[in-house]
């Protein structure tokens, strides 16, 4: 046992594996070739993965957060789009922020293009928006991004199938082997309940959870409209990432 003092944080919630995606969907065509035919293994997490390497926080840039002028060639040419303000708080289980943590979120355009050499959809990459970002969390557990609403794409699995409006979230602990992934959809956008993706999350709260309000109160008038995203983690122990069984 290290010298720090042992700060009790409270009990360990068991993850509720009932509110996870399942694995196997036929509507999600992917996910037959990828899902398990084993049963999962739990292993232990190493020391170097519990230790680092972790994120340096004097590496981020001031416009790290601000996906509208972080790749633009020109500030006076920011990127195309309806401009929005992604906010919220990460927070631990009970409801405590969980601050100085970094979070990392990637996205489409607004014509719904990623930039990425795979992506072949037909609408136009934008010249000044690259679609990644990162910031750290302040005391409070509180991020804060400034970005363009994404469009929606569509994706060879079914005849007709298309993605709803979605940001991707990375959260990081204490080191690269503590990471969390997740999506934020936004409120009122039909293409949720058509999506076969939003479909294997089965219990209808949960994929709510998901789903982020617009929210008028941080919104900026004649700038740019805001959605608010909590993520709230599982508790202390490390996230379970892929095969892990351990949870936050």
């Amino acid at each position: 046992m290290s010298d720090q003092a042992y700060i009790d944080q409270g009990p360990l919630i068991p993850r509720n594996r009932a509110a996870h995606p399942v694995p196997y969907d036929p509507d999600y065509k992917t996910s037959v070739p990828r899902s398990p035919n084993q049963p999962l293994l739990s292993m232990e997490s190493t020391l170097s993965e519990e230790t680092g390497p972790r994120f340096g926080h004097s590496m981020l840039c001031p416009l790290d957060n601000n996906l509208i002028l972080n790749y633009a060639k020109d500030p006076a040419k920011p990127a195309v789009g309806e401009r929005i303000l992604m906010h919220g708080r990460v927070l631990d289980e009970m409801g405590r922020p969980v601050p100085h943590t970094l979070v990392e979120i990637w996205q489409a355009n607004a014509g719904g293009r990623y930039r990425h050499v795979k992506d072949g959809y037909l609408a136009p990459l934008d010249p000044n928006f690259g679609g990644c970002g990162r910031t750290l969390t302040d005391e409070n557990g509180y991020y804060e991004f400034l970005t363009i609403r994404p469009g929606a794409y569509p994706w060879p699995n079914r005849g007709n199938d298309w993605r709803p409006m979605h940001i991707h979230i990375s959260v990081f602990g204490h080191s690269f082997g503590q990471r969390l992934i997740t999506q934020m959809y936004f409120e009122g956008d039909p293409l949720i309940d058509r999506c076969p993706i939003a479909a294997t999350v089965k219990s209808r709260s949960q994929l709510d959870r998901l789903v982020a309000p617009l929210d008028m109160a941080k919104a900026r008038p004649l700038d740019f409209l805001a959605y608010k995203f909590d993520i709230v983690l599982r508790g202390r122990r490390q996230t379970m990432f892929e095969n892990r069984m351990e949870g936050l």
